[in-house]
C-alpha cells in the first residue's frame, strides 16, 4: 500500500503574535529499509502536548474560519511572550508526542510488521500517517487496539520513572499531586504492586474517591481546612521525602516541603535552629498552575526543588533501564497502565473552538483521544 499524502495538525505563531492552528496536507515519504508507515488511529491529548499546540495563546480570543474539512483557528498571543518564542515564530510545528496505529507499509527489513498494531513516540502524531524507524515503535500484543496502546509511553514511563528516581536517590516513599489523573492512577497501581508507600494529594472529595476505589491508602485533599495536619500525618507514617508535583505554580510545592520538614523534626531527638538534616526534594513536572512557585521559609535548610522531564530521565537512566520499563508497560498494558478516555475526536474536531475550550481545562477525569483517521 503506497501512501503519498496525509492530513496533519500544525501550530504556528506569527511574528505579529497570532497563533494559527490548521489542518494541512503533508507529503508521506516512502519508507526506508528499516522504516514503517503507520496509519494513526489513536493519539492522546496530554498536558505536554497542549504547550506546543496552544502555546501561550489567550483562548478568550479564539476565532474560527476555514471549512469543516479544513478548519483554521486563530488566537492572540501576548506580545510580552514573543521574545521567549523566537525559536518557533514563523514555523508550522506538528503536534502530538505519542500514539498508536496499524502498520500499512514498510521497508524491506520490516515487511513482517505490516498489519500489526504498534505504539510510537516521536512527535507529529496528530497526523493521518507517520513514518517511523522500527526501533522507535513498540509492537503491541495481538488483540490490542490502537486506543489501548495510544498512551504507552508518556504517562506509563513517567510513572515508572518516578519510582525509579525514588530508589536511585535513596528515598523510600513518594508524594504525588493532582494524583487522580490517568498518570496518578497508574502510579498508584505501580506503588501498590511494588509495596511503595504513596501519599496522594487531590483537590476534591470526588478525586479522593477515584483513588480510594482503586486501593490508595493515603489520600489528602488540599482544599480542606485540615490539609496540612493530614498531610503531615501521612508523611509521618510513610516517611516520604520525595514529591512529584504536577501543579507547579502557587504555594503547593512549598507546602509539601514544609510538611516534610515538620514530619522530620518530630523525629529528631534534639533541637537544631537549622531544622532537620533530612533532605526533602520536590520535582515539578507539570504546570497546571502557571503562577510562580512559592517556597516559604519554614522548610529548614535541607531541601531542593527542580524540574522533571521523562526525556531527560531516560537519557540518564540508560538503555537497559529504559528497555526494562518498556517491557513492563507492554506486559501490563491493559491492567496497571490502562488509560481511560472520555471523548474520541477527529483531527477536524480537535480544532473546533468549543472542543479546544474543553480539553484546555485539563480537568481531572476528562481525557481526549484523537483518532486522526476518524471520518476519513
Amino acid at each position: 500500500m503506497t501512501i503519498t499524502t496525509g492530513l496533519q495538525i500544525s501550530s504556528l505563531i506569527t511574528p505579529e503574535g497570532e497563533l494559527r492552528l490548521s489542518l494541512d496536507d503533508v507529503a508521506i515519504p516512502a519508507p526506508g529499509a528499516d522504516q514503517i508507515v503507520v496509519r494513526m488511529e489513536a493519539a492522546p491529548l496530554n498536558p505536554s502536548d497542549l504547550g506546543l499546540l496552544l502555546g501561550p495563546a489567550d483562548l478568550s480570543t479564539i476565532a474560527a474560519s476555514g471549512t469543516a474539512e479544513r478548519p483554521l483557528v486563530t488566537a492572540s498571543v501576548n506580545p510580552a511572550f514573543l521574545p521567549s518564542l523566537q525559536a518557533r515564530i514563523g514555523e508550522a510545528m506538528a503536534v502530538g508526542n505519542e500514539g498508536a496505529g496499524i502498520v500499512v507499509d514498510a521497508g524491506d527489513d520490516a515487511k513482517h510488521l505490516i498489519g500489526r498494531t504498534v505504539a510510537v513516540l516521536g512527535g507529529s502524531m496528530y497526523s493521518q500517517y507517520r513514518v517511523m524507524r522500527v526501533g522507535e515503535a513498540m509492537v503491541l500484543p495481538e488483540g490490542t487496539t490502537a486506543a489501548q496502546g495510544a498512551s504507552c509511553f508518556v504517562n506509563p514511563l513517567t510513572a515508572l520513572a518516578m519510582v525509579e528516581t525514588m530508589r536511585a536517590e535513596g528515598h523510600t516513599a513518594l508524594v504525588h499531586t493532582a494524583a487522580a489523573s490517568n498518570l496518578g492512577q497508574m502510579l498508584n497501581r505501580i506503588c501498590i504492586a511494588d509495596g511503595v508507600p504513596l501519599v496522594n494529594v487531590v483537590r476534591s472529595e470526588a478525586q479522593a474517591k477515584i483513588l480510594t476505589d482503586i486501593g490508595a491508602k493515603y489520600v489528602v485533599d488540599s482544599t480542606t481546612p485540615d490539609f496540612r495536619n493530614k498531610l503531615v500525618d501521612a508523611l509521618m507514617e510513610t516517611g516520604a521525602t520525595l514529591a512529584f508535583d504536577a501543579v507547579g505554580g502557587g504555594p503547593l510545592a512549598g507546602q509539601l516541603i514544609a510538611a516534610m520538614e515538620i514530619a522530620a523534626t518530630r523525629k529528631m531527638t534534639s533541637y537544631s535552629r537549622y531544622g532537620s538534616t533530612t533532605h526533602k526534594q520536590v520535582y515539578i513536572y507539570g504546570v497546571l498552575d502557571t503562577r510562580p512557585t512559592e517556597i516559604g521559609r519554614n522548610t529548614g535548610m535541607a531541601w531542593g526543588v527542580g524540574g522533571f522531564l521523562l526525556t531527560y530521565f531516560l537519557m540518564k537512566a540508560g538503555q537497559e533501564t529504559g528497555q526494562r520499563m518498556r517491557a513492563r508497560v507492554t506486559a501490563e498494558l491493559t491492567t496497571t497502565f490502562a488509560s481511560h478516555y472520555t471523548s474520541e475526536i477527529s483531527l477536524a474536531e480537535t480544532l473546533q473552538p468549543e472542543t479546544i475550550a474543553a480539553y484546555a481545562r485539563k480537568a481531572t477525569g476528562e481525557k481526549f483521544l484523537i483518532n486522526p483517521n476518524k471520518g476519513l
